[in-house]
């Protein structure tokens, strides 16, 4: 590897985001773009979203030091590289990514198909958190199944899951419904009480009730409902993963390539979970356009059959960083298969404009 080019950009949200830590702005995020280059020039792509100075120093310090001084024929290789540093996922996953995309350009081929992707196409799904009301959320609801969405997966809590889910399901009865708990509730008599009614309302799956670190307890909930139970931050790894099979704590995974470290690892379990007779989806880490296509082409993996995520109808960042932009039209997403790597250009000038801090890697000659 000839070098590896970093920039920190500041991305301005089209709606404004709930601040999740003090002096955080609702309005902007912090991504770190990262470009792995090779000898004859030729480049590849990835994106550590809503960045710190942790991750950032992670990377120019240690990761792309060793990337740099690391030797390897396919992507599957990179890894090796900072294999003995301090684990980081999602500096690792940018790194992957760009390797993934390097590799299919210099074969002129798209990421999906050197992955081993089948679909052409794949359906978009969208996330909702809570809203001030029922009625104002029955109307996000509809403004999104307006937008051509297929699956809405609504973000629930204690005391905003049973009626949410109720007043959705009576507006769109055949809508494709999940929920998504975050780990917020507990084995008490009335979280679970509140957990098993959902059983009632045909949904694709209650995702991450408990904490992550509880797998007895999904396993338990898992055996208890018709539903499938599915996993987000439980799986954080392959050795994870496998242990949450053995158990029986789920029947579906929330895949995500920053969680699970790269494009490498998110596809080994896939095949996992697939061999398990797991669903599989591809989440969002709220990616800019350049690490949502790294998404599309993992969902086009034979296994991943329900909808890919999407940022909701009038959320995303402007400028996008890439051409052409990563959404959805009428709910379904085309793959881009005449293009060699991401099937996405990342428009140079733009990035340029809101890089705030840039370092580089390695020699650029």
């Amino acid at each position: 590897m000839a070098a590896v080019e970093i920039r920190l950009v500041r991305l301005a949200l089209t709606r404004p985001r709930p601040q999740r830590s003090p002096g955080e702005s609702d309005r902007f995020v912090r991504h770190i773009l990262v470009r792995v280059r090779d000898d004859t020039g030729a480049s590849g792509w990835g994106e550590i979203p809503r960045a710190d100075r942790d991750l950032w120093d992670a990377l120019v310090d240690e990761y792309a030091p060793a990337l740099v001084g690391h030797r390897w024929q396919r992507p599957t290789e990179a890894a090796a590289a900072w294999q003995p540093l301090a684990p980081r996922p999602a500096v690792a996953a940018a790194l992957d990514t760009a390797c993934w995309d390097l590799w299919s350009r210099q074969r002129g081929i798209p990421l999906a198909h050197a992955l081993g992707g089948v679909r052409t196409a794949v359906t978009a799904g969208v996330t909702l958190g809570p809203q001030p009301s029922l009625e104002l959320l029955v109307q996000e609801v509809n403004r999104q199944v307006g937008a051509g969405y297929k699956r809405v997966r609504l973000h629930i809590r204690p005391g905003w899951d049973v009626e949410a889910v109720r007043a959705v399901r009576e507006a769109y009865p055949s809508l494709v419904l999940q929920v998504d708990g975050g780990g917020r509730y507990t084995e008490s008599p009335e979280h679970l009480d509140a957990l098993r009614s959902l059983d009632d309302y045909g949904l694709l799956a209650i995702e991450q009730p408990f904490p992550a670190g509880d797998l007895a307890a999904h396993a338990r909930l898992n055996r208890s409902l018709r539903t499938p139970v599915a996993l987000d931050d439980s799986v954080d790894s392959l050795e994870r993963l496998d242990e949450a099979i053995r158990m029986e704590a789920a029947s579906a995974l929330n895949l995500r390539i920053v969680r699970m470290g790269g494009i490498t690892q998110a596809r080994r379990a896939h095949d996992r979970a697939v061999d398990a007779g797991w669903q599989v989806w591809c989440g969002s880490d709220q990616e800019s356009g350049l690490g949502r296509a790294a998404v599309v082409a993992l969902a086009t993996l034979p296994g991943t059959t329900l909808p890919c995520e999407m940022p909701p109808a009038g959320e995303r960042f402007v400028p996008d960083l890439v051409s052409p932009t990563v959404r959805s039209h009428d709910g379904v997403v085309a793959v881009p298969l005449t293009q060699p790597g991401l099937g996405h250009e990342v428009d140079q000038r733009t990035v340029d404009t809101l890089t705030v801090r840039s370092a580089s890697v390695g020699s650029l000659a």
